[in-house]
């Protein structure tokens, strides 16, 4: 009897995951294809991860120079995307403590390193445009894919001001259930570009190695499948004259 709890324990884990991944995708989410070779919208969106997340968000395993891997230089780094005074070869945190974070928001910001491995770009592109008006919620602001999350929405001057149409179902809520208010900076594709660019960059961020990985994979597969040709060759070459 021992010997089957831990098999027993393992099955009850795995049914309480799936549970709480079933659990919390309720909403469907909006698929989109990230491109880790699309310099120009990974540079974007690292301006925009900058400049909007790491107010709140570290990015405590990620270190300035992983940049130069998305086409930019050491000077452009320095002079556009370190906003402290960090070096180029520290990590993206913080300037204020987890307690500090913790008092003013209710819990500490997450840190994003690998969000986009944890959560996939498909649930951090719905979310971050699944923001809307909710005066019932602290910050004023509550999420179809993050309910009741404490995170208010700091891109709603490029977004605008998104409320739930008349017609929405508050316990089936949809990216359908959500309409513009009041217009901001961006319309509705820019937005869209944006907060592509954003995720688009952070799932780089979460694995800088990827695309290197990749290729590397794809020269390994060709080895073997080269290697093996070699190797059957040779074999009928050694028993061809055996019957």
């Amino acid at each position: 009897m021992l010997k089957k709890l831990p098999l027993v324990s393992l099955l009850m884990l795995l049914s309480v995951y799936q549970f709480s991944a079933q659990a919390e995708e309720t909403v469907p989410l909006q698929h989109i294809k990230t491109n880790g070779t699309d310099y120009p919208s990974l540079q974007r969106g690292a301006e925009y991860f900058i400049n909007y997340c790491v107010t709140c968000h570290g990015a405590k395993f990620v270190r300035y120079d992983v940049l130069e891997k998305i086409g930019l230089n050491k000077k452009q780094i320095e002079k556009n995307l370190i906003l402290t005074g960090s070096k180029i070869s520290d990590d993206m945190v913080v300037a204020f403590s987890s307690r500090d974070a913790k008092e003013w928001f209710g819990v500490t910001p997450p840190d994003l390193s690998v969000e986009a491995r944890v959560r996939g770009p498909d649930w951090l592109y719905s979310y971050l445009k699944g923001f809307y008006q909710d005066d019932s919620r602290p910050s004023g602001w509550n999420n179809i894919v993050f309910p009741n999350v404490a995170m208010p929405h700091v891109l709603y001057a490029l977004q605008g001001t998104q409320v739930l149409s008349d017609h929405a179902d508050p316990q089936h809520l949809t990216a359908e259930s959500l309409v513009i208010e009041k217009p901001g900076k961006l319309t509705a594709a820019e937005y869209n570009q944006f907060v592509y660019d954003l995720v688009n960059y952070m799932t780089f961020m979460a694995e800088p190695a990827r695309e290197t990985r990749i290729h590397m994979g794809y020269g390994v597969m060709i080895f073997l499948i080269l290697g093996f040709a070699l190797s059957f060759a040779l074999k009928k070459e050694y028993w061809k004259d055996i019957h």
